[in-house]
């Protein structure tokens, strides 16, 4: 199982028991995350490259993995994810070097080359 196999399939999960317990709130909030990368004015694309920088910026591992995923499938190309991660490091900084690097590691994954 690859490494995005392994998180959706844990995320899922995990989301089970959430839901299994949850209160309208918490449930409202999840449906709202959903719906905000919907295509409307901006396409669900730009929504997930922009949801991929505040990922890193705020240093979110599991986020960084989820919008690399969502964007690729969305149709961003590397060169947009390459970009949009670049957008990241010089609105975070160095501390978002750490995450930045796992983020290159997923990319090369997801293209089919050796992790990083």
């Amino acid at each position: 199982m690859s490494r995005v196999d392994e998180f959706f399939a844990e995320r899922a999960r995990l989301n089970e028991l959430v839901f299994s317990r949850a209160d309208l709130l918490t449930k409202r909030f999840f449906a709202l995350d959903n719906d905000a990368y919907a295509d409307g004015a901006l396409p669900r694309k730009v929504k997930e490259l922009m949801g991929l920088v505040a990922s890193l910026v705020l240093r979110c591992d599991d986020c960084i993995t989820y919008h690399l995923v969502r964007a690729r499938e969305a149709g961003a190309t590397a060169e947009e994810l390459v970009e949009a991660m670049g957008i990241a490091l010089v609105v975070g900084g160095s501390i978002v070097i750490p995450h930045l690097r796992r983020a290159y590691s997923l990319l090369a994954e997801l293209e089919g080359g050796e992790d990083g």
